[in-house]
């Protein structure tokens, strides 16, 4: 536990008063309160969850439930706007998220489940029961209510998939690149 704080605590600026920093570490003491196994202890647990997320999500308008299972360095780029994330929502390691971003909604409830590498720009909305695949970039005021593959971009309201570009791929040597030494 120390370990994931420190890193949080390193990927959000060194700053105990960051706004995501704090927000993040409210999250991960909710998410351990529902995980205690006595009652009494969990209620108690739960309780001081539901002051801090009064003061201080409130303040910062950060709202990740602890329901919300996120994988391993997730970072809050920017939390000075808002962001909201339906408590079913499923994120992989590694996600960046920009500021006044919702993911998922509440009319239902199936919702997102983002993979590995993934980066959600600013003002855009991942709705409904879908997959964001591996190292996608969703680009800013982007609404994705449909599957994304892997490997891609995405940008527009509604959104467009496009596949990374060819000229990004690893390059492979051509043919008479290894006779040049003759």
């Amino acid at each position: 536990m120390f370990r994931v704080t420190k890193d949080d605590y390193i990927r959000h600026g060194r700053s105990l008063v960051e706004p995501a920093f704090v927000s993040l570490q409210v999250y991960r003491y909710g998410r351990w309160a529902i995980g205690i196994k006595n009652p009494v202890g969990r209620w108690v647990a739960n309780k001081g969850y539901g002051l801090m997320k009064f003061f201080i999500l409130n303040v910062t308008k950060v709202w990740i439930p602890p329901q919300v299972q996120i994988g391993e360095a997730f970072h809050i780029i920017h939390a000075e706007g808002s962001l909201s994330i339906h408590p079913n929502v499923v994120i992989g390691d590694r996600c960046g998220v920009m500021h006044n971003v919702t993911i998922g909604t509440n009319m239902g409830e199936k919702a997102p489940v983002i993979g590995d590498d993934v980066f959600i720009g600013v003002n855009s909305t991942i709705l409904g029961n879908v997959r964001i695949g591996d190292r996608v970039h969703i680009g800013a005021n982007t609404a994705v209510s449909t599957n994304v593959p892997s490997d891609s971009t995405v940008i527009g309201s509604p959104a467009k998939v496009f596949p990374r570009l060819a000229m990004f791929a690893a390059k492979k040597p051509a043919a008479n690149d290894t006779d040049k030494d003759s």
